[in-house]
């Protein structure tokens, strides 16, 4: 395997994964699901931050931070507090609560998008497809970006 094909599988394994979390009840939005989820990403990893620190993290451009940031507030997935040392800003961080789209996002299958993607429905292909991807999960965490430069542990895992 190449770098392009390893880009290329990353790419494919993105869409795969965007397919498989559920759209149902979040209605019409103008932010995608791969923005919205680099953010909350973004906010988990770094408590308190603000729209701007965000932007510059992510390299998505602000109006787009703060699309998401609505999106993520309307789910429930992220709370606000006024920053108490300038009452101006405003810090976003996870919400300690379960909201009802977090457990159904972090509980949806990828069989169906797996299924689509592969082209077949049949059970043993689609769980060893599955385990391969939780030893690849397992050995390529989020964590690893960490060593490959030293500004990659603030990048978000796309």
């Amino acid at each position: 395997m190449n770098a392009v094909q390893l880009f290329l599988l990353g790419r494919t394994l993105m869409k795969i994964g965007e397919e498989a979390i559920p759209g149902g009840g979040v209605g019409k939005r103008t932010t995608s699901t791969r923005s919205v989820l680099i953010v909350m990403l973004d906010v988990y990893a770094h408590p308190d931050t603000t729209v701007g620190e965000i932007a510059v993290r992510s390299g998505l451009p602000q109006s787009a931070v703060s699309a998401c940031v609505a999106r993520l507030r309307e789910t429930g997935s992220v709370v606000t507090a006024t920053d108490p040392r300038d009452r101006r800003r405003t810090l976003l961080r996870r919400n300690p609560e379960l909201s009802d789209r977090r457990a159904e996002v972090a509980s949806a299958s990828i069989d169906g998008a797996l299924s689509a993607a592969l082209g077949t429905s049949d059970p043993a292909e689609l769980a060893e497809v599955v385990a391969l991807l939780d030893a690849l999960a397992q050995r390529l965490s989020p964590e690893v970006l960490a060593r490959l430069t030293p500004d990659a542990s603030d990048a978000p895992a796309v």
